[in-house]
């Protein structure tokens, strides 16, 4: 997969992830892939449903070393 951009959110608390996601996403072209980097356990679901909702692609998301990693198509 291809990423076009990597966001770093680590240590941020709601709704910061979702705002400098949001954010960032703007940045990119349509199809462009963003990967998040988020310290915050609540960020699994405000991302999955903000990407459902914002018309945008959740791909996937990984844990490692308690970094929870998210990657979303931009739609």
């Amino acid at each position: 997969m291809t990423v076009d951009k990597v966001l770093d959110a680590k240590g941020l608390a709601c709704p910061m992830p979702i705002v400098k996601t949001k954010k960032a996403i703007n940045e990119l072209e349509s199809g462009q892939v963003l990967e998040v980097h988020s310290t915050d356990k609540g960020a699994k679901n405000d991302l999955t449903a903000w990407a459902k909702s914002s018309g945008h692609e959740f791909l996937k998301h990984e844990e490692e070393n308690d970094v929870l990693k998210f990657w979303i198509k931009k739609g």
